[in-house]
């Protein structure tokens, strides 16, 4: 009796080891996330967790605003933002340019409050058309799209014509949260933060001749100390079995 039960103390006394060198391993990794990979990263973070045992804590925002804070120099272990913020991180020693990787691209799109009218946006020539009849018109200021589709419309030759009737926020929750009340007609984002969104439809990307995509890059910090577990989380995102989810948050490789 007594050597067996010596045996069963031994015993849990291994387990315990093992779970606690196991524990040992696992980190918890800070990441900077744009919004526009939200959907696909809140998707897969509770199934590499679960893979790795690692914890990942996620702060999410525009990709400008994330890359002033991280080039102010606030911790962080990876960062997924725009190919522009990313690059400037790494010019700036803050991200190891041996970790950079393209985890996927969301076209842009125009949003319509649930249940609206659907009108055709499907060429370049109904699509300028949809704008000039639009009522009102949201977009982010200083976000990747909000930039892109101001550069379109000015492109477009109509940007002096929806002055009066665009929105600029500050967020692409501030275009979600006016599309969804009715407050204007259409709000401009990536499909990808358009499909999540209770309350508003997707009346339909850009036309494929005035297409922009909003390209989400990571990296790994120069100076993180949980850098492998970085590298497990970006080629987590990029391995195939990633894609499904990536292409039903609406975005694509």
């Amino acid at each position: 009796m007594k050597l067996r039960a010596a045996f069963v103390i031994s015993l849990v006394a291994l387990l315990v080891g093992v779970a606690s060198v196991r524990d040992a391993a696992a980190d918890q990794i800070t990441v900077f996330c744009s919004n526009g990979l939200q959907a696909v990263l809140e998707d897969l973070r509770p199934k590499f967790e679960r893979a790795t045992k690692h914890t990942v804590v996620v702060t999410y925002g525009l990709a400008a605003v994330l890359r002033q804070r991280l080039d102010g120099g606030e911790a962080f272990d990876v960062a997924f933002l725009t190919p522009a913020a990313i690059d400037e991180l790494i010019a700036h020693g803050k991200i190891a340019a041996a970790t950079r990787a393209t985890i996927a691209r969301s076209g842009l799109a125009l949003a319509v409050k649930a249940g609206a009218p659907k009108g055709d946006i499907s060429t370049a020539d109904a699509f300028k058309r949809a704008l000039l009849n639009a009522k009102s018109i949201a977009y982010v200021k200083e976000g990747a799209s909000g930039v892109a589709f101001a550069a379109l419309i000015q492109r477009l030759g109509i940007a002096d014509d929806l002055k009066a009737r665009s929105r600029l926020t500050a967020t692409g929750e501030e275009v979600s949260a006016a599309v969804v009340k009715g407050d204007v007609q259409f709000g401009v984002l990536p499909v990808s933060e358009i499909l999540p969104v209770k309350g508003a439809e997707l009346l339909g990307p850009f036309p494929s001749d005035l297409q922009s995509y909003i390209v989400m890059v990571g990296g790994v910090s120069a100076a993180s100390s949980h850098a492998g577990a970085g590298r497990e989380l970006i080629t987590y995102l990029t391995a195939p079995a990633a894609l499904p989810v990536i292409k039903a948050k609406g975005m694509e490789k």
